[in-house]
């Protein structure tokens, strides 16, 4: 499913424009990414947290030149799913 779908979804369930739609949708992405970069967590309660995860510094290889190179500790965007969506993505059925 992609932006698009999403936007048409919520617009045919609930009879907003399109056009509005899309900007909430914009919106809402926008308030997380920044809430993010200011180091605060979205907590969605029924649906799960957007939060920062913290990678160690590690060392890893570059096969190509056969070097050893040195990854620094960095901060990556992660989504962690409540309980209640994670149970409910395992009990689909094929």
């Amino acid at each position: 499913m992609t932006k698009a779908d999403i936007v048409n979804e919520i617009a045919k369930s609930t009879g907003v424009e399109k056009a509005q739609v899309q900007q909430i949708v914009e919106s809402f992405m926008e308030n997380i990414k920044t809430s993010l970069t200011n180091h605060n967590n979205v907590y969605l309660r029924g649906f799960g947290s957007f939060i920062i995860k913290k990678r160690a510094q590690k060392v890893a290889r570059n096969i190509s030149k056969n070097i050893t190179i040195t990854i620094p500790e960095h901060n990556i965007p992660a989504f962690k799913p409540s309980k209640s969506f994670a149970s409910q993505v395992k009990n689909i059925k094929k």
